[in-house]
């Protein structure tokens, strides 16, 4: 870290206006207002043929956001998309409208996406053909800058000195038509987006870090979509109280059971059946209807069709011979939990409170949080199976190999080092 990163760190959490005098009151922070009015939403062909007009001609970076239903509807898909750009102004398109955006993410092609916590927001993007190649993500600008509060709201507020609406952000976005107070919160969150980028670029170049950040928002652009989740029943909350592989397979039934309802109901699975309920289920092994309707989240408001349906799905687990029932959790590849490395391996335990410690203060230095500096699982696993030559070189290609960053190798790579040798 230089001495000009130092300072900068030191001053890099600023607010527009500072602490007033004890004996002033502070001055109220003023609401947002949609410089241009609610845009009208975008639900047609025609209508998004212009929009994809008007943001091509418009110019630098643009703004964008999606809202979903998540807990509603099956899924994570987009049910708005709001976008702003210069010369643009601001518009509200709707995906189940308008379900293909590829011509608008085409007209987008090289420009700039600015986007608030993009990893949320890409899947369900990506989905309905819009993918940037290039972007800058507010969310993670602010953490590298050091900002204790990274909300959107927050950011806002402390950055430029402008308060958002609060109060829609977990709505039923499914719901149509929207009503305005919806659609005025949906504009306001890209009404600043832009502003937001250029004020935490300068923030980030003042510090000294804005190659990081970029490569940060490189790595995020460009990677590939994330694949299905092997097994997603055994992460039904509660599992851990399922220790019988008979109990294992009547969750993974009933998972798949209900998932099969949510998806066809186009609801969220939790609105179907509860985790707990699934657990209670399994724990239990109810032998027909009227012991599940006994259990929790199995009670006289559930239709006896429902119920039997659950009841069916217990049974098939009940049945399953031995050998088709589910094995315990695989472990998860790498090293085991850390608490156990005392006994296991006591040098891979020294190494790695050597790392913590060091990784620690360089991100306290560097005011970021830890897991942007280095990810935890990262540091875990090169200090249980370290190279076998404890070279910079060799630590710092161990690094690459686990996805670390070019500025991240940098940072902590020397730190790793010593704590690698430490424990030798």
């Amino acid at each position: 870290m230089t001495d000009a990163q130092e300072t900068a760190a030191d001053t890099s959490l600023r607010t527009t206006g500072g602490a007033p005098p004890d004996d002033v009151a502070p001055a109220p922070i003023p609401l947002l207002e949609p410089r241009e009015g609610i845009p009208p939403v975008v639900a047609s062909d025609d209508a998004l043929a212009r929009v994809i007009a008007d943001f091509a001609r418009g110019t630098g970076p643009v703004a964008v956001d999606a809202e979903r239903a998540s807990g509603y509807r099956y899924g994570q898909r987009a049910y708005l998309v709001q976008l702003r750009r210069d010369g643009a102004g601001s518009a509200l398109v709707d995906p189940v409208g308008c379900p293909d955006l590829s011509g608008l993410s085409t007209a987008l092609t090289g420009s700039e996406w600015i986007l608030h916590a993009a990893t949320q927001d890409l899947p369900c993007l990506r989905d309905i053909g819009m993918a940037p190649t290039s972007l800058f993500d507010t969310e993670l600008a602010g953490r590298l800058a050091g900002f204790p509060r990274v909300g959107l709201g927050a950011m806002v507020e402390n950055v430029l000195g402008y308060a958002l609406e609060k109060g829609h952000s977990a709505v039923d976005w499914s719901t149509r038509p929207l009503p305005e107070p919806w659609l005025r919160y949906a504009a306001l969150d890209v009404e600043l987006l832009i502003d937001l980028r250029d004020a935490l670029e300068e923030e980030l170049e003042r510090q000294g870090k804005l190659e990081w950040a970029r490569e940060e928002f490189d790595a995020i652009a460009s990677a590939p979509p994330a694949p299905p989740r092997k097994d997603p029943w055994r992460r039904t909350s509660g599992m851990h109280k399922v220790r019988r592989r008979r109990q294992m397979a009547v969750v993974r039934e009933l998972w798949n059971a209900r998932d099969q309802v949510a998806q066809r109901r186009d609801i969220s699975p939790g609105k179907v059946l509860g985790d707990a309920a699934i657990v209670e289920a399994a724990l239990a092994l109810p032998a027909n209807v009227q012991a599940l309707t006994a259990l929790p989240g199995f009670g006289h408001r559930m239709g006896r069709r429902q119920l039997e349906q659950w009841q069916a799905a217990v049974d098939r687990a009940r049945a399953l011979p031995e050998s088709e029932l589910p094995q315990p959790g695989q472990q998860p590849a790498g090293p085991p939990p850390p608490r156990s490395w005392a006994d296991k391996d006591p040098a891979a335990a020294a190494r790695l409170s050597a790392a913590r410690t060091a990784v620690s203060e360089l991100a306290e230095r560097l005011h970021m949080p830890q897991e942007n500096l280095i990810t935890p699982d990262t540091v875990r696993r090169v200090c249980w199976e370290p190279p076998k030559s404890l070279t910079p070189g060799a630590v710092e290609d161990t690094l690459a190999a686990y996805g670390a960053r070019h500025w991240q190798i940098e940072q902590v790579g020397p730190l790793l080092v010593r704590a690698l040798a430490a424990g030798a």
